[in-house]
Formats: structure tokens, sequence, C-alpha cells
């Protein structure tokens, strides 16, 4: 998307200001609909300043939903394509979609297809959207494939809220016990250094742990934080590379406890992208290379990519699935009935729908497990450093009471 400066009149008289458009001829047309009748239009240089900067996909998946379920409606209400990007991009709260829809409406206006002008906007649009949307202008179903995208996507979202969900807990509450105890270490403990060092007795062995570790904190608490950050870091880039990417994979899906919860919530994901592509009559071939994109685990992208290699070769789809451990026997076995009968997309909906249940089920499941162990986790590690400066002032006071 640019900007564009320009100078014209309305029936107020002289206006200017600033139009985000694909190009110079879209933003004409916009501001003819407004009313204005343009003078002068030039495009604004983009600078860091003025550039939109965005990480991920800039528009929330809810107001997706949103949009293609209106769309959908409209369609079947006889709206045009064209005249229902328009009226979409008017409603929409989300001001990422609306400049999306507005460039949209202008490449359909100037002929082209809407995938096509869909499939200008990467970072809002995934191979998904996009094939889903050639199958159904294919086939004249426009309306059926937009409402079974809102549905995939609904799905979608409300299994990663519940991931978020279970793993938000336990993930606040480590943030809060790092800085208590960084806290209690670099506050709390000098203050009793000078009584402790003057009892002239043997400190126990965790009173000795604990004003060690105090010292270090006070002398080197930048290299614990430098290290943390270096972590995240190293962290991001090697989920850039897809070597480094499939090992930090491979350990999340083995974890204890949250590895079995984040396979079945790939295997959902998977599985219900894999039914909506079919259901849409993506060639099977097509819709495993775009799952093998945008499935977000290494591990069960690599599975995938032999799945495919097998099926080029005349072989079963299922067959490197069954070899592999990340995959239960009940998808291979639901994927094998639906090769059989003809029926992938719907077995593979179903298996999607009992993994959609399992998350949830495992989730609700895990937040009333890690509520009570993360409270005993933090009282467990305040009460440690508590006891190590409690029990050699009851020493001393004893020692005094003696006298």
């Amino acid at each position: 998307m640019a900007r564009f400066k320009y100078t014209g009149r309305d029936q107020r008289g002289s206006r200017s200001g600033t139009v985000t458009a694909t190009n110079k001829k879209e933003a004409l047309m916009m501001l003819r609909k407004q009313g204005t009748r343009v003078v002068d239009i030039q495009e604004v240089p983009e600078t860091l300043m003025t550039k939109d900067i965005t990480i991920g996909n800039p528009v929330k998946l809810q107001h997706l939903v949103i949009f293609l379920r209106q769309f959908s409606t409209l369609l079947n209400a006889g709206v045009t394509v064209v005249d229902a990007t328009g009226i979409l991009a008017k409603q929409t709260e989300s001001k990422a979609l609306k400049k999306v829809l507005n460039g949209i409406e202008g490449e359909i206006r100037d002929g082209n297809p809407l995938s096509e002008a869909c499939a200008k906007h990467k970072k809002v649009f995934e191979p998904l959207f996009i094939n889903m949307l050639r199958a159904g202008e294919a086939s004249g179903s426009l309306d059926e494939t937009l409402e079974n995208l809102a549905e995939h996507y609904e799905k979608q979202h409300i299994t990663k809220q519940k991931i978020i969900s279970a793993l938000a807990y336990p993930l606040v509450v480590g943030i809060i016990a790092i800085g208590v105890v960084i806290f209690l270490l670099t506050a709390v403990v000098p203050t009793f250094v000078t009584m402790l060092q003057d009892f002239g007795g043997e400190l126990p062995l965790i009173t000795k742990f604990v004003l060690d570790s105090s010292e270090f904190m006070q002398k080197y608490w930048y290299l614990v934080i430098g290290a943390l950050i270096l972590i995240f870091i190293g962290l991001g880039i090697m989920r850039q590379n897809k070597k480094t990417k499939y090992y930090l994979d491979y350990f999340t899906l083995r974890i204890p406890i949250f590895g079995g919860m984040l396979q079945k919530a790939v295997l959902a994901r998977m599985t219900r992208t894999l039914s909506s592509l079919f259901s849409s009559s993506v060639p099977i071939l097509q819709a495993l290379t775009i799952v093998e994109k945008i499935v977000e685990n290494e591990v069960i992208a690599r599975v995938i990519n032999e799945s495919r290699d097998s099926l080029e070769k005349g072989n079963s789809l299922t067959a490197p699935m069954q070899r592999h451990w990340a995959f239960p026997p009940l998808v291979t076995q639901m994927i094998a009935i639906g090769e059989e009968t003809g029926s992938l997309d719907s077995m593979l909906g179903k298996v999607a729908d009992f993994y959609e249940k399992e998350v949830e089920t495992a989730t609700d499941r895990l937040k009333s497990l890690i509520e009570p162990l993360m409270i005993v986790l933090l009282a467990g590690i305040v009460g440690t450093i508590v006891t190590s400066i409690l029990v050699p002032m009851f020493e001393i006071f004893n020692n005094v009471q003696g006298y």
C-alpha cells in the first residue's frame, strides 16, 4: 500500500490530505467516491516514520472471521463481489483490513479475480485462503467457500485461545517468581548479611547458598538479564532455520504434560486444514503442500512431506504417518478409511473435531492442576530464602538468651 498526498475541492470548498491506496488510479477512485474533485495528487515517498511496521498478521483472526461471514451473506443475497468488498471495507473495525479491502476492491474493478487480488496481500491471507478462494471461484460456490473458511478460522481461533490460556498462567507465575527471587536476593537478603557474618558460628548450607547467590546477583545482575535476553534471541533465530526448528519442535512435543496437549493442537490444525481444502476440491498433492507450509511444526511438516512423496509414487498416504510416533493410530486409521471410501474430507473433519475437544479437555485439566503446583513452587522458593535467613537468626537469639 502507498500513501498519496492530494489537493482538491468538494462541496465545502478546498481540501487537502493523504489517502492510502494500492496505486494512483485507486486513490483517485476513492477520492471521487468521497465527492472530492482532485486537482493534484502525488505519491508520498515511504520513510521509516511513515512506514507501517507490523509483526505477523496485521489482521486479527476474529476480524477475519467476521469479514468472511458477512462476505458470504452478502454474496448469498445477490450482491456482487466488488460491491460486497466495498461495503465491508467501510464497515470493518480493523484499520489494517480496511486498507487491504480498499486495495482488493480496486484490483477487482480493474478486472482481476478476487483470489488474485487477495494473493497480493500475503501477510493477511495465507495459501490456504487463496487456494480455497480459487476453488470456490472455479466451482461457482464462492459464498459456500467463504462460509467454510469462516468456520475453519473460527475453530482454529478457539483452539489457539485454549492453548494460550493454558500456557499463560505458568508463564506469568514463572515471571513473577523470577522477579520475587531477584527482589529478595538484591534488596532483602543484603540487609541481613552483616548480622549473619558476625554470627561467628557455622552457617547452614542453605544460608551460605542464599548469601552467595545474593552477592552474585548484586555484582553480576546485568549478566543474568543479558543471558535471558540472549536465550530469547537465540530461540527466535533457531526458529527461523528449518533444521534447528525441527529440534525445538521435537523437544516441545516431548515435554511432559504440555507436549501431549501441543501435539493434539497441531494434529487438530493439520486435519482441520486438510478437511477444508479437500471439501473445496483442492487437489490432494496441492493440499498437502499447503498444509506442510502452514502447520507451524517442523516435525509434523516433515511427515506430511514424506506422505506427499509416498502418494506421488503411488503408495499410501498414511504409510509414513504410521511409522512416526507423532501420529496416533486414530489419525492414520481414519485417513486410511477415508482413502478407501472416498470420504477423506469427512473423516479428517471428524478427527479434527475429536482433537479439538481433546485440546479443550486437556487445557481445562491442565489449568486446574497447574495452578496449585505453581503456587506451591512460588511458596517453596520464597520459603527457602526466608528459612535460610531465619534459621541462623534463631540460633543467634538462642545464644543471646543463653548469656
